[in-house]
């Protein structure tokens, strides 16, 4: 594992236009390499912005898009129009303006009226997709909750210690909900992952995320730590404030 990537900058359009230069970089990469890139999206309003911005003017023609496949990080037990949809903010901010094609989006079938049944055809669909590549997801973006957790893998959740399983329906108590994740045994495979985190409010999960004790089941996002991949954190100075590194 190579040290984590920290990179401060000074406010959210300074972010997104950071994360947006290595999201072109990272896809053109592997599409050099491997004649595709995959990703997985994060749910959030930072990661909005920065879908606006690559389907900007400035950034969509940058990309072969044709040749991205898109997943979803987490998701809500929602139907997929729902306004609290990962998928829905997604596909109005990026795939939809870029009129990416059903077959390259990979979304949990949130309709299902079983969730554990939406988190194995999930699973099922990416154990699929690795084999035809034949490796990792090449990106995988992350946001960052003021309580540490990242994708929907909450303190003290079942599936924090989920070691077999890269799919899941994870119950969250202090929601009194369930929701759909990705798991830290994909998260970890992955080749490149980048947190997107902005905001005062944050500030202390990321000091204790990157500085603090290892404490992965109060502070879940400390349990990111791919075999190979790269690691990068994209803040704002606000969320970075209380890194003494900084």
């Amino acid at each position: 594992m190579f040290d984590p990537e920290i990179q401060i900058k000074r406010n959210s359009l300074e972010l997104n236009e950071a994360a947006a230069e290595l999201f072109i970089r990272l896809a053109h990469d592997s599409i050099n390499a491997y004649r595709n890139f995959s990703v997985a999206l994060s749910g959030g309003s930072t990661p909005r912005s920065l879908y606006a911005l690559l389907a900007s003017e400035k950034y969509r023609s940058s990309i072969s898009w044709e040749l991205v496949s898109f997943f979803f990080g987490d998701e809500r037990a929602v139907p997929p129009d729902s306004d609290e949809s990962n998928y829905r903010m997604a596909h109005e901010t990026l795939l939809g303006p870029l009129r990416i094609s059903e077959e390259q989006i990979h979304r949990w079938q949130t309709e299902l009226s079983n969730i554990n049944d939406a988190a194995a055809i999930y699973e099922t669909d990416l154990c699929k997709y690795l084999e035809r590549s034949k490796r990792g997801l090449d990106l995988i973006l992350l946001g960052l909750g003021d309580d540490a957790h990242t994708a929907s893998l909450f303190p003290h959740s079942p599936a924090l210690h989920e070691k077999e399983r890269l799919a899941v329906a994870n119950h969250i108590e202090k929601l009194n909900s369930d929701r759909l994740t990705m798991t830290f045994p994909l998260i970890n495979s992955a080749a490149n992952i980048v947190f997107l985190v902005a905001g005062s409010s944050k500030a202390e999960a990321v000091a204790q995320v990157i500085e603090g004790q290892n404490r992965p089941d109060d502070y879940p996002a400390q349990m990111v730590k791919p075999e190979k991949g790269r690691v990068t954190w994209l803040l704002d100075e606000d969320a970075a404030a209380l890194l003494n590194q900084t």
